[in-house]
């Protein structure tokens, strides 16, 4: 990323703003342009990101006042045109349309939950409402449950991804819900063989939330959609892999066999570190060999055992391989490991370190080194 870079000011900035008015200019004669777009940059610039998108939405409300069922009709004929199904896995839409879920739920929440459904299911074909969502989902749960029990079968690749992203367990960066894990399983046994990643994607991260707090939930759910094959099977092991991603990191044993990786198999592993000692900025080398008496699929990780501040230690988990070892030679891996010192989001200690090979879930070897500054 190059320095300077900044996420807030690259999706929300005036050329933006100018955008957005225009939309609203041009659906109601009575929008003040030049207004909103002033008192939008007036403390836009000073904000981080998600309170430029609350800021932007009550400088809406200024813009348009009067209760939801009579700005309605505004912010319908603002919207573009709807976004194409053709999204890749982490493209949603533009962001500066955000800013209308917060319009639509402070407008709407209490006084207007029906039709704030109805203009969320509009806007998130747009820009994707997962966060808006969620008030909703605390504050009327049996309502959006059954509005989303329809959303499920949409014809917008966007309306049924909303389904489970916005009742994801542990959404980034969104609002925390009440619904307990199983409530929208039943959603997701539909949107599970949805024909588009976009979908399945978002399925598979939604298992991988459950896998958190009850990880034999979602194993027993992927086994049902493998016993129905409503889905094709490449698509099915695909999310698969990706929904347990989270327990294979972690070595759980089930997830792993599922997975077709056996926790108990015979393997002898060597694991060489060189050299023993590492400076910061320099790269951790090391070389390792997995050996089997016959053809076994293997999943290789190592952990890394970092030194933290006040003498604790925090464990990271790499991949490595997925390979078969073959039963007539050995699987030789090598690897360089980066141990950068000018990363922002985890600062490196000196100190005794430890790196170990993990197989199949099973840590299998171990050795020690020294990282010096």
């Amino acid at each position: 990323m190059a320095q300077g870079y900044s996420l807030k000011d690259q999706l929300f900035n005036l050329e933006k703003i100018r955008y957005l008015a225009g939309l609203f200019g041009q659906a109601s004669a009575g929008f003040d342009v030049p207004e909103f777009e002033a008192r939008v940059m007036s403390r836009l610039l000073d904000l981080e990101l998600k309170e430029r998108m609350a800021w932007i939405a009550e400088c809406l409300a200024v813009a348009l006042p009067g209760a939801l069922p009579e700005v309605a009709g505004t912010l319908r004929a603002a919207l573009p045109p709807p976004l194409g199904p053709d999204r890749n896995d982490d493209d949603f839409g533009d962001f500066i349309f955000a800013p209308l879920g917060d319009f639509v739920v402070n407008a709407g929440l209490e006084a207007h939950p029906d039709l704030s459904l109805e203009l969320l299911q509009e806007i998130t074909q747009r820009f994707s409402m997962e966060w808006a969502i969620r008030p909703f989902v605390n504050r009327w749960p049996d309502l959006v449950m059954e509005r989303m029990a329809g959303w499920s079968s949409h014809p917008s690749t966007h309306v049924r991804r909303l389904v489970s992203e916005g009742t994801r367990p542990r959404l980034p960066w969104g609002q925390g819900i009440g619904l307990t894990p199983e409530e929208p399983l039943a959603l997701l046994d539909v949107l599970h063989s949805d024909a588009t990643r976009y979908v399945t994607r978002s399925v598979a991260n939604h298992l991988n939330d459950i896998t958190r707090k009850d990880p034999d939930l979602a194993m027993d759910r992927l086994e049902a959609w493998q016993a129905q094959a409503r889905q094709d099977q490449a698509e099915l092991g695909w999310m698969t892999r990706h929904a347990l991603r989270g327990l294979v990191k972690a070595g759980n044993p089930r997830a792993l066999r599922m997975l077709g990786y056996d926790p108990g198999a015979d393997l002898r592993v060597g694991l060489m570190i060189r050299p023993g000692k590492v400076r910061i900025g320099e790269a951790l080398a090391f070389e390792c060999q997995v050996l089997a008496d016959q053809d076994t699929p293997v999943l290789v990780d190592y952990i890394v055992h970092f030194q933290r501040p006040g003498g604790m230690v925090s464990a990271k988990v790499f991949k490595l391989k997925q390979s078969v070892v073959q039963g007539d030679r050995p699987l030789v891996m090598e690897k360089r490991h980066k141990l950068k010192g000018d990363a922002t989001t985890f600062r490196l200690v000196p100190g005794a370190h430890r790196l170990e090979l993990q197989v199949n879930g099973v840590v299998r070897a171990g050795v020690g080194f020294d990282l010096v500054g």
